[in-house]
């Protein structure tokens, strides 16, 4: 089948699709650096307004009236906090970040569909970043069926739907996916479920970017990369 081939091959890219156009991803790391930008700004002013009170010693302070002198120690001690809870929290989500990824486990569907939703994302993510694919993982509600985000060779970028399944996947979903895939603008869709997948829904799927990744397959996938270590770190969140 298609999709065996094309994950037990080398090839680590998409088939180019007239569907390639300006990524989403751009507008998220203008997004995000947007709030690392506004994060610099109040900690610079933060920084440069203790170093004015407690080294200058204003004394215009002193004329204010006491309780206008509390709201301020208030006010400062809350943005301390504040900024000192979030550059922490950041500093820890990059040291998750980092953490190497253990070797690739071989799992049988029943084990895989054991999994939680967000344990069998992050699964498939270890197993296609071991392909040698920079994965973001954006499995979250209001992500309109995205769970994690693929870039290959060439810098094309695909989607990938996981379907925690035990009924059988039907054309109904491929054809979403589909759709999916037209308004993320991807190169390439994937579908990863534990369940079969229906001839009707692999007939509708033909000769379409997509690949349609079931049980079955997932297990050979995961067997033939047994033991293998993903480069770089864990799956990074968008």
């Amino acid at each position: 089948m298609t999709s065996r081939f094309y994950w037990l091959g080398n090839r680590r890219d998409f088939t180019p699709t007239v569907v390639e156009r300006a990524q989403p991803a751009r507008r998220m790391s203008r997004a995000a650096f947007s709030g690392w930008l506004l994060l610099g700004a109040l900690t610079l002013f933060f920084s440069a307004w203790f170093a004015y009170r407690w080294f200058t010693r204003p004394p215009w302070l002193a004329l204010l009236p006491p309780i206008l002198v509390e709201l301020f120690d208030l006010g400062e001690a809350a943005g301390a906090f504040t900024l000192a809870f979030v550059w922490v929290g950041l500093w820890w989500r990059g040291q998750r970040r980092n953490t190497p990824p253990g070797p690739v486990q071989a799992l049988d569907v029943d084990r895989l569909y054991s999994l939680n939703p967000k344990a069998f994302e992050k699964y498939v993510a270890t197993l296609f970043q071991a392909k040698g694919y920079r994965v973001i993982w954006r499995g979250r509600s209001g992500d309109h069926g995205v769970d994690l985000e693929l870039f290959g060779s060439g810098g094309r970028r695909g989607i990938v739907q996981c379907k925690r399944y035990q009924h059988t996947v039907g054309e109904d979903i491929v054809r979403e996916l589909f759709g999916t895939l037209i308004h993320e603008r991807a190169s390439h869709a994937f579908l990863v479920t534990t369940a079969e997948v229906s001839d009707a829904a692999r007939e509708w799927a033909a000769g379409k970017p997509m690949t349609l990744i079931d049980g079955g397959t997932l297990v050979q996938i995961a067997t033939a990369l047994h033991g293998r270590i993903p480069p770089g770190g864990q799956p990074r969140a968008g």
